[in-house]
């Protein structure tokens, strides 16, 4: 190989072997306190049967009064929809995120990043995967059971074309959730405390991502509202996806804008990084 191969290469292969050492690390960190992190994790699948029986409720379902539909959505249907709800939302939700970019910009920890050859926005990312894989690897058990014993609300299995867009639409939520988060951490360099701000984002998130109810169920003026923001890829597009709402072109379409939403925020977080950078006072000691 001569030595401009190799001089291309190495910084290549310089770059994953980071990334590798980074995604290595954090995996052994999260699994310290692996029981602590396991027993989280599966709490929070007790939410599932209240949610499972209030919808029952509103339907009044098993009833002489029982609704056949409600905006659309079978009693079944809501408690797939609520299913895949969750799905999306272990893929899209970065707790912690936007708090800890906040923290190291206010208490200093950031100058870390600024002095070393390692890319803050590239280790972070790293760090999420490595909290993900995690997450799966001790929730996919539960999830696995849940489905199961929850088979008979799904519809028919979709075909190859809907689960691929079905896949891809939840690994480009993982980089919509990741890249929103990091933004508004970013927001730390001119605005020391976010929390407030984190605090309503939370709310909004909630209502505007259909983690709370389908966006089915709102009026046609604010359904337009919400189609022009990224939330609804969060958690009820990839819901929606699975549920058969899209034919494959409108899916194909929906998920190019979702790419675009991924393209436009990863430029947002690099000028937000590069101009904070500038006006960062290295607070702290």
């Amino acid at each position: 190989m001569s030595d401009a191969a190799t001089n291309a290469v190495s910084p290549f292969v310089s770059k994953w072997r980071t990334n590798w050492i980074i995604l290595r690390t954090c995996i052994e960190e999260r699994l310290v306190y692996r029981a602590d992190f396991a027993l989280g994790t599966l709490f929070r699948f007790l939410p599932i049967v209240t949610q499972i029986y209030l919808w029952g409720a509103i339907f009044a379902a098993g009833t002489s009064e029982q609704h056949a539909e409600i905006g659309g959505y079978t009693y079944y249907d809501m408690v797939a929809y609520y299913l895949l709800t969750m799905v999306g939302r272990a893929f899209s939700s970065m707790p912690g995120l936007t708090s800890g970019i906040a923290t190291q910009v206010r208490d200093g920890s950031i100058k870390k990043f600024l002095t070393q050859p390692i890319d803050m926005l590239g280790y972070l990312f790293w760090h999420r995967i490595a909290h993900k894989l995690v997450y799966y690897g001790v929730a996919l058990g539960p999830f696995v059971l849940v489905f199961w014993l929850c088979r008979s609300y799904f519809p028919p299995m979709p075909d190859l074309v809907t689960i691929a867009g079905f896949v891809a639409c939840l690994m480009m939520a993982f980089l919509l959730g990741f890249l929103i988060e990091s933004l508004m951490g970013l927001i730390a360099f001119w605005f020391l405390e976010v929390s407030s701000l984190l605090f309503i984002y939370m709310m909004l998130n909630y209502f505007l991502s259909g983690h709370m109810i389908p966006l089915d169920f709102l009026p046609a003026w604010a359904q337009g509202i919400v189609n022009l923001l990224p939330f609804r890829f969060l958690a009820f597009e990839p819901a929606a996806i699975w549920l058969g709402r899209y034919d494959h072109t409108q899916l194909g379409q929906l998920l190019l804008i979702q790419f675009g939403w991924i393209a436009g925020l990863f430029i947002a977080n690099r000028l937000a990084f590069h101009f904070g950078v500038k006006r960062y006072s290295a607070f702290g000691g």
